[in-house]
């Protein structure tokens, strides 16, 4: 029996959600398959239509296969193994193009499955904690994983994919995805902020090799606040905004701001309707969902274009979260903190 047979069997033991999936120099990521699903089964007063990620060129996908492990980077294409030291040190178009080098289908996870997976976390009382305090985690201080690079001044730092406990995977079950919450923030795909609006890559066309989500491309939407999506700059769109000195969500963006809040404290601005289709995308939380705080923060700069990465990082300490959103930095920002994380569907 083969090295990649034993894979396979070694996979299979985790149950059916769990998958080695072939790229296309038939080298192997295992996954875990995320079922598609309605607002009705995340969101509070939801209607029965299927989420927009699971929707290609009006087709829906039974599911999306999700890396089970944060990626790392073996002859310019992205993989997901357990034990191995996530790559950093990587933009977004370099994340975006080391995924979809794996071939069709491959790409980098959509920001709307991400927050789906948070959604959902919450559904099930089983927010998963992770790597937010030098290799532990910051809420419960005894739960370790197994280091990769270690700060001198903090005698810790990154760890090894899939080395934690159970509570920092999905459903509380090593079957499920390992890491969303810390070790290294995630860049995602399909959604950014420009001047302060909220763009998104409306369908999950962002799964499609061909989809420019360049600076320039057409294929980026606003959000209105009765849920349509228009072109970007239309009057009256979803913008952050900052009033008072809080972040709010508005339909303007009044200056040039650079500012931070807790998940849990983010709301529409006075007389300001929030869409279900801005719920699912993970800009502002659903009405019955409780987040601790001052954790799971979210950081803003309104000045051009700024690209999503999520989840925190090994440093974040009480500000960490599986609900962090950081829309501070541009598309060619790059650190020791910034990873990814791969996706799959047959198209």
């Amino acid at each position: 029996m083969g090295n990649f047979d034993d894979l396979d069997l070694a996979v299979a033991s985790f149950g059916a959600s769990n998958k080695v999936i072939y790229d296309d120099v038939e080298k192997p990521s295992i996954m875990v398959a995320v079922p598609k699903m309605t607002y009705a089964d995340l969101i509070t007063g939801g209607t029965q239509d299927v989420l927009p990620w699971w929707i290609v060129d009006g087709v829906e996908l039974d599911q999306i296969w999700v890396s089970k492990y944060q990626n790392i980077v073996m002859n310019d294409r992205a993989y997901s193994l357990p034990a191995k030291d996530p790559k950093t040190w990587i933009n977004f178009d370099q994340a975006l193009a080391a995924c979809r080098k794996k071939g069709k289908g491959w790409h980098l996870n959509q920001n709307g499955v991400f927050a789906c997976l948070n959604l959902l976390a919450q559904k099930n009382n089983c927010i998963p904690r992770g790597n937010t305090n030098w290799d532990k985690s910051y809420e419960a201080g005894y739960e370790r994983g197994v280091n990769t690079y270690i700060d001198g001044e903090h005698k810790g730092g990154r760890i090894a994919t899939g080395t934690g406990p159970k509570t920092w995977y999905t459903d509380y079950d090593t079957s499920g995805i390992a890491d969303l919450c810390g070790n290294v923030w995630e860049w995602v795909s399909g959604m950014r902020i420009v001047n302060g609006e909220i763009q998104i890559i409306p369908t999950g066309s962002a799964i499609k090799l061909d989809c420019n989500m360049g600076a320039n491309s057409t294929e980026w939407k606003a959000i209105k606040p009765d849920g349509s999506v228009v072109e970007p700059g239309t009057e009256g769109t979803l913008h952050y905004n900052v009033v008072s000195g809080k972040i709010v969500i508005d339909t303007k963006t009044d200056s040039t701001t650079s500012n931070n809040i807790a998940f849990n404290d983010l709301a529409a601005a006075s007389g300001v309707q929030i869409p279900q289709l801005a719920i699912a995308a993970g800009v502002i939380k659903d009405s019955a969902s409780v987040w601790a705080a001052p954790g799971h923060r979210q950081y803003l700069n309104t000045e051009g274009e700024r690209l999503p990465y999520r989840g925190s990082s090994f440093g974040d300490s009480s500000n960490g979260g599986v609900a962090s959103l950081n829309l501070y930095n541009t598309r060619a920002d790059s650190n020791i903190s910034i990873g990814f994380r791969s996706a799959y569907a047959k198209l």
